[in-house]
Formats: C-alpha cells, structure tokens, sequence
C-alpha cells in the first residue's frame, strides 16, 4: 500500500445487517468481517452513564451483572428501541470493521438491511442512528432483497423468487422479481420468540426459571420444529440449570427434544402461516415460477432443525436452507455496494 493509498479519501463502504440478536458487518471489496450479538453493557460510575462492552463482551455479562452495570438490546423485532444506545453499538462495530483504515476515510457509505414490514418512523430512526454513527451516506435495503441477493437468486431477471429470512425478531417473507418486491409480509416471530416459549415452557412444567443465555443454549441443542416417530421413540436430552421457583434454590433438571418442539410448536405455526398468507397473495405465473425454484430459507431461525420440512409439507413446494445462512443478508446488502446491477434495489437516505 503506498502513502498516497493510505491518505485516500475514497469513502468506505460497509452494509450492515442489523439484527435484533446479532449484527454482521460486511466490508466492500472484503467480505464478512464481524458478526457479533446487539448487546451493550452500560456502566453507571457517579451518575453518568458509559459503555463498559459491546457485542460478544457485553452478551456474556447478560443476567450477571451488578447494580451500577446494565446490558440493554437496543433492537427489538428488528426495530430500534433505543436510539442513543444503538448509535454507540453502531459506531463501535464501524470502528472494529474499518480498523485502522477507518482513521484515513471520510466517513463511510452504509447500507443497513431493514424489515420490509418497519414503517417510515422506524426506518428514519435506523438512518439517524447510522448517520450520528458517522455514516457519510446511508441507504436503506429490504431484508427479503438482501437474503434473495446474498442467496444468489436471480432477483434482477424476470423470474419469481422467494425468500424466507427468519431472525431473532422477525420473520420476513419476500417474493422478488426483476429488482423489486412483488410482495412481502413481515411476522414479529423469530429466534426471540422461540427462546421466550422455551423459558415459558421450563417454568410452566418443571416450576424452573431459566435466563435469556440458557433458553439460547436450550434452542440451539434441542430445538426442532418437528420429531419424527424414530427420535420420539429414543428422544434427546439435556441438562440445564435454573433457579426453582418454590424452594428458591439452584436445581438442574433434565429436558427433552420432543418438549422442546412442542414449546415451539407456536413460533413454528406462526412463520408456516405468514409464508401460506404470501403465497396465497402471489401472481400466478410468479407463483409457477416458485414451484421451480421453490422457497430459500435464510436467517438463524433456518437451523432449526426440521423448519424446511415442516414448511415443504404445509407448502407443497422444496424448500432448502441458503449456503451461510446466518451471514446471507449481509453479503447480499454488501454485494450491493459492489455491482451497478443492484443500485436500483437500495432506497437513499
């Protein structure tokens, strides 16, 4: 790299995919170069307020913390809920992204992945946030287009496709053709939800209360949107540990897959029924194209084990699981930074 490449004042360019659990930040020209959990942790030292972690370093600390520290999650179903502390997790994941080449730019152009069901209030909110981050431009992309684009599907032709993108607040639907949403629904159900009914269900039926990192853990190892006969007959088990609620003291109980499926039986009713809504308002002939190519699943919610049957059954139609399903939307928001193809997908700030 010579001085003058060092000193170049050519903006960078970066596509954020902010999630209500995690957020992924791709680089232009680079790839994926972070993905981390929406967490901060906020020191309170003689009433002043500050950012003790983010990310990773804040996430562990949740559940565990002393009065004067707190962990907030300034995203909830993929909207912002608290601005100054996104604004702070923002700028935090900029710096880490753009390293040192970050103190020889002006300030990037961001694209920032948003649900398709968020209304305008919820989007200026999103572009605020990233502009006091210290964004130079930033420019707003639906969710479905980002995971069709990151998905590889030929989103500029005159082909219908369908995207399903399951996220730790929402579920987005999308049915995309040449560049634009022919149509897309938005469900307020994800990883957040599941882990929600899996804390319910472990208090209900074992009079356990669990924390938000344990239902986590409980999702990841057991969760399943459907049991067959065979793994009913000899079911999986974990242990997991809480605090019994009528003695009050520390208790470790064993839990199986097939509980965990039935806690999650809702969720999983909840993202089969707005995909059936989409399809049911799809043109005809997008709608034979989808018989094609059938449904992409994106999203963390897509490695729960099961999800691509349970929605090829309701469906009639093949479903399968995007490659890097967990980093989809990001690379497709980042590849629009890098082709001319995509610019016309982006809504300006």
């Amino acid at each position: 790299m010579s001085i003058l490449d060092l000193f170049s004042l050519t903006p960078a360019g970066l596509a954020i995919d902010l999630g209500t659990a995690n957020t992924v930040v791709y680089v232009k020209g680079t790839g994926v170069v972070l993905a981390e959990p929406s967490v901060v942790a906020i020191e309170t030292v003689d009433g002043i307020e500050r950012v003790l972690a983010v990310g990773e370093d804040a996430k562990l600390m949740m559940g565990k913390t002393p009065e004067n520290i707190k962990t907030v999650r300034p995203l909830r179903n993929g909207v912002i809920s608290d601005l100054e502390v996104a604004e702070q997790m923002i700028k935090h994941f900029i710096g880490k992204a753009l390293g040192r080449q970050g103190f020889f730019h002006v300030g990037p152009e961001i694209v920032i992945c948003v649900p398709s069901g968020s209304t305008q209030v919820e989007r200026r909110a999103i572009r605020d946030a990233a502009s006091n981050a210290g964004a130079r431009k930033v420019w707003l992309i639906d969710e479905p287009m980002a995971a069709a684009i990151g998905a590889d599907l030929p989103v500029t032709h005159p082909v219908g496709s369908m995207v399903v993108d399951i996220g730790g607040g929402t579920t987005e639907v999308g049915v995309i053709s040449i560049g634009g949403m022919n149509m897309s629904m938005s469900a307020r159900v994800g990883g957040d939800s599941m882990d929600e009914a899996i804390t319910l269900h472990v208090r209900r039926h074992h009079n356990l209360l669990i924390g938000e990192a344990t239902a986590e853990r409980v999702k990841k190892t057991l969760g399943a949107a459907m049991v067959d006969d065979a793994a009913a007959a000899k079911p999986t088990t974990a242990l997991i540990k809480g605090r019994d609620i009528g003695q009050g003291r520390p208790k470790e109980i064993a839990i199986t897959q097939v509980e965990i499926a039935d806690a999650l039986a809702d969720c999983v009713g909840q993202i089969v029924q707005v995909v059936r809504s989409t399809l049911e308002s799809t043109a005809p002939e997008i709608a034979a194209d989808i018989i094609e190519g059938g449904i992409i699943l994106t999203g963390g919610g897509s490695l729960l084990t099961g999800i691509d049957t349970v929605l090829a059954l309701a469906t009639g139609l093949p479903v399968r699981v995007a490659d890097n399903p967990l980093n989809c939307v990001a690379i497709g928001a980042g590849r629009t930074l890098e082709d001319p193809v995509y610019q016309s997908v982006l809504h300006g700030a």
